[in-house]
């Protein structure tokens, strides 16, 4: 069985050659947010972002669920997916960081298909759950606070319909949750939630040694009575 491949700076930049459909607009948000020394880690990579606009239109979504916006880059990248008029709902806390998400998306001519929910996540989602009851959203992307991904997981899966896809970020989170000396709380909740995705019957699960760990979520169909 053949080992997986250790990813360096050079085998990246082919994978990027190779693959990444790059623009202008891309290109200058990566650059935008990059001069955020202390936050440039919370942007997703520019291929993870392009697999996420893949999934989408591989399970033809038409309702996305984002929690965890900050600068926009995988809401674009989702927006720009979408069927005619489908929508991504995206979840923040800062109003600071989606003002730049807000220029870009207008830039990329996507903001009629983003909308912006303001305010603590999991509240959002509860009042998501209220207006529009389950299984109301196609796919689901959740790059938030680790502390709170379990309840934003439950959240989640809740408004996804059945057949729906979750996708969860940062599942190895920098290869802490494989070192019993690391018991920061970021860490131990990413671990416990692990734990819980392999054991939990309601959903069909794969996780992808790519990025920081990108684990794929399949709601499982509900059984009809025979």
């Amino acid at each position: 069985m053949a080992d997986q491949l250790i990813l360096d700076d050079r085998l990246r930049d082919y994978v990027r050659q190779m693959s990444l459909r790059d623009d202008d607009v891309l290109r200058d948000l990566r650059a935008e947010t990059a001069g955020m020394p202390m936050l440039q880690a919370m942007l997703v990579l520019p291929e993870e972002a392009q697999f996420l606009a893949l999934l989408v239109r591989l399970t033809g979504a038409a309702k996305v669920l984002e929690v965890g916006t900050f600068t926009g880059y995988s809401s674009l990248c989702m927006a720009r997916a979408l069927p005619p008029h489908g929508t991504v709902v995206t979840c923040d806390n800062s109003e600071r960081w989606t003002r730049i998400a807000a220029r870009y998306w207008q830039r990329a001519e996507v903001a009629d298909r983003i909308d912006l929910r303001l305010g603590d996540a999991a509240e959002t989602l509860d009042r998501l759950l209220a207006d529009n009851g389950p299984d109301s959203f196609d796919l689901a992307f959740i790059d938030a606070d680790k502390a709170n991904y379990s309840r934003y997981y439950e959240q989640s899966l809740a408004l996804v319909r059945p057949g729906g896809l979750l996708v969860l970020d940062n599942t190895l989170f920098f290869g802490r949750v494989v070192d019993p000396a690391v018991q920061d709380p970021d860490t131990l909740a990413i671990r416990e939630l692990n734990t819980r995705l392999r054991d939990d019957a309601r959903v069909d699960i794969s996780m992808l040694a790519v990025a920081d760990g990108l684990t794929l979520i399949h709601k499982k169909p509900e059984r009809k009575p025979r």
